[in-house]
């Protein structure tokens, strides 16, 4: 399956909240860096971070543009409330085994009425 393949399809199992789905699409040391969050390591960590983030706030990916160059796709991305961002996403033989996300967090935790942490 082809990078961009594989994105199309994480957008899809994305939003349907299938944290277990998108777990399968990680390689077993695969890398989740969310960059307004520490990285997280590992296919089983990663399933736990989207189950964890499904049941805060609800969240959609509408998809503006997907990339391919070799391995890597990149995904920019808007929801319905007006946030965007992008990824980029390493695969090899059809895993993911990077994936490093740009997105503003002050933005998302005030559209979803999440509190902001005092630093």
């Amino acid at each position: 399956m082809r990078p961009k393949e594989l994105i199309q399809k994480w957008v899809q199992t994305f939003n349907n909240a299938d944290s277990s789905g998108l777990a399968e699409m990680y390689s077993e040391t695969a890398v989740n860096y969310q960059v307004p969050e520490e990285p997280v390591e590992g296919k089983e960590a990663i399933g736990k971070m989207f189950k964890e983030e499904f049941a805060r706030a609800e969240m959609v990916c509408i998809v503006e543009n997907i990339f391919e160059d070799g391995e890597w796709a990149i995904l920019e991305w808007k929801d319905p409330l007006g946030l965007r961002g992008c990824g980029f996403f390493h695969v090899i033989n059809d895993k993911i085994v990077f994936q490093r996300g740009y997105w503003d967090k002050l933005s998302f935790l005030r559209q979803h009425g999440l509190p902001i942490p005092e630093e």
